[in-house]
């Protein structure tokens, strides 16, 4: 009976990831084990659990109905072992977090030395992408994100205010000239960030506006759509165009020889969100190691992204 339950188990998590290479991962087995034990499930139960294709998995009738009624309790056992693992000394455990590319090599992994040096007891793997993840289904326990605001299905600490910047090299302006309103825009070679869905405009509201904020929104193109800002940050210092980038990856950049803020009385609306978030699924109790780890990130993120002096002009 044992092992059904430890099986059962197993089949709330399948039901979650949809997949066994996730669950066998969540779950620290082999994929042929993890294959293996619903197997043997599905012929305790005497009836098929998972309805499996070449891309996905899936549960039967019979399989969403024994997760549906077993997955709370095995949520609470969960929950009740983790709250008394904490008690126990050092905080440990594994964390696996997720956060854009640009922001995790940039900021978030030089933070972790000293945090582990700290934490010797836990173990972190940063997963760096720029896609927006499913937290639950992929097992990850934190996501790093910038965002307007997050979703009320997840506890969300923020860490810091962002902001995007429209950013352009010298050389580029002195060639092109430099735009003083952003209808101008449409005129000039515009690096875009690629994303699903994503708008070929920029809108911006006229900042310190006395009467009610002037919001122009621009339609832009240019040679270069790419998904990392990073990769649009090297275009803009090279000279190929303007470019709308998150703070945290322009501002070390700012300088009048290298990298300049255009448009600097217009702040740029809806794009990469105004926030930085902390980010995992909801749950009565979020784990010491989870908890440890967002109070180090809060205190090194509490300053922001300060932009130099000439960044504000």
């Amino acid at each position: 009976m044992a092992t059904a339950f430890s099986d059962l188990h197993l089949l709330s998590v399948l039901a979650q990831t949809r997949s066994y290479t996730q669950a066998a991962r969540r779950l620290g087995i082999s994929k042929a084990s993890a294959s293996t034990r619903i197997g043997d499930l599905e012929r305790a139960a005497g009836v098929p659990l998972v309805r499996r294709t070449t891309r996905s998995v899936g549960l039967t009738e019979a399989g969403l109905q024994l997760v549906s009624e077993t997955q709370a309790a095995f949520e609470r056992i969960e929950q009740s072992f983790a709250g008394v693992r904490d008690l126990a000394g050092s905080p440990r455990g594994l964390v696996r977090v997720t956060a854009p590319v640009a922001l995790g090599r940039q900021h978030v992994a030089p933070t972790l030395t000293a945090f582990l040096k700290r934490y010797p007891e836990i173990r972190i793997e940063l997963d760096l992408s720029d896609r927006f993840v499913n937290l639950a289904q992929e097992g990850f326990d934190l996501a790093i994100r910038h965002t307007q605001a997050p979703p009320d299905t997840h506890v969300a600490w923020e860490l810091c205010v962002s902001r995007s910047l429209l950013v352009a090299s010298p050389a580029y302006l002195r060639q092109h000239g430099t735009p003083d309103h952003p209808s101008q825009l449409a005129a000039h070679q515009c690096l875009l960030y690629l994303r699903d869905g994503g708008s070929q405009s920029w809108s911006f509201v006229r900042e310190g506006a006395r009467k009610s904020p002037e919001q122009v929104v621009v339609p832009v193109n240019g040679p270069l759509r790419a998904n990392n800002s990073e990769v649009l940050r090297e275009a803009v210092l090279g000279g190929l165009g303007l470019g709308l980038l998150p703070d945290f990856s322009a501002a070390a950049h700012l300088d009048p020889r290298r990298l300049v803020q255009v448009l600097p009385r217009w702040r740029p609306q809806g794009f990469f969100g105004d926030r930085l978030y902390a980010i995992r699924p909801w749950a009565p109790q979020v784990p010491r190691a989870v908890q440890c780890l967002v109070d180090h990130l809060r205190e090194c993120f509490r300053s922001g992204f300060e932009l130099p002096v000439a960044g504000r002009q």
